[in-house]
């Protein structure tokens, strides 16, 4: 039984790039997988798509035929996703594989705000899902970013119901201080709180420790996990977390 694993983020988070490299290492662990692409406009991705959304629906063709720009033109291309829907999970069922990594759109809220992207998660097997969450380490290296990279994940979390993983992707552009920082942050509320407090640069708000604690106990404040594609590292880390999440820990692994 294949396993959908859905890579969201925001633009320039390092989807596709992800999706290349965890593809490279699940191969040389001896585990297969498939890559698809639901982006219409992708322009040049790094993987040969197994399965390309730009067979069926192209950002190009719709601007010209419909006479819209490229904000529009997504809107109207995320809706001819989602009708096609079904005909795309028949063509992932044609695969016998562990997992398909699955490249969601470069805007996150077209696959988030738009009811396609729940209707693409049905379609494919919404008990076979999770999502892996990239955070820019741009946003997430601040308190105030950080804590609005939590807010947009728990949007994500809360619009598709299925199990969510949070990576830091491009962890290798950190300095070694600011990367233990973020990840103490996604260990510690009171750490997170106290940074906020302190930092000169971050508003003062409402926002309170017990906020944050609040969103700890309804599992939407969770620990971080530092990703590279470059170097690469991380992706042993991901990987055991995928199991935890499908198998209980159990290893897909060949022996």
């Amino acid at each position: 039984m294949a396993r959908n694993l859905y890579f969201v983020g925001t633009a320039g988070s390092g989807k596709s790039t992800m999706v290349y490299a965890f593809q490279q290492w699940l191969n040389a662990q001896g585990l297969d997988c498939v890559t698809a692409n639901l982006d219409p406009g992708a322009e040049a991705i790094r993987y040969a798509p197994d399965l390309d959304v730009r067979d069926y629906v192209r950002l190009d063709e719709i601007m010209q035929e419909q006479d819209l720009g490229p904000n529009g033109a997504q809107v109207a291309a995320a809706d001819m996703i989602a009708m096609n829907a079904q005909e795309l999970a028949e063509v992932l069922e044609t695969f016998e594989t562990n997992y398909i990594l699955i490249d969601t759109p470069g805007q996150i809220e077209l696959f988030t705000f738009r009811a396609s992207g729940g209707v693409l998660i049905d379609a494919f097997g919404r008990e076979d899902s999770a999502l892996i969450y990239l955070s820019d380490p741009a946003l997430v290296k601040v308190p105030s970013g950080f804590v609005s990279s939590v807010l947009l994940s728990a949007t994500v979390q809360f619009r598709h119901g299925v199990p969510f993983l949070n990576v830091l992707s491009k962890a290798d552009i950190l300095a070694e201080e600011d990367l233990e920082r973020v990840v103490k942050w996604s260990l510690d509320p009171f750490a997170l709180y106290e940074a906020l407090f302190t930092d000169g640069t971050t508003p003062k708000t409402l926002l309170d420790v017990e906020f944050l604690k609040s969103m700890e106990t309804i599992g939407v404040y969770r620990r971080i996990f530092p990703v590279s594609s470059d170097l690469p590292f991380g992706f042993e880390e991901l990987y055991s977390q995928v199991q935890h999440t499908f198998e209980g820990g159990e290893d897909l692994q060949k022996d």
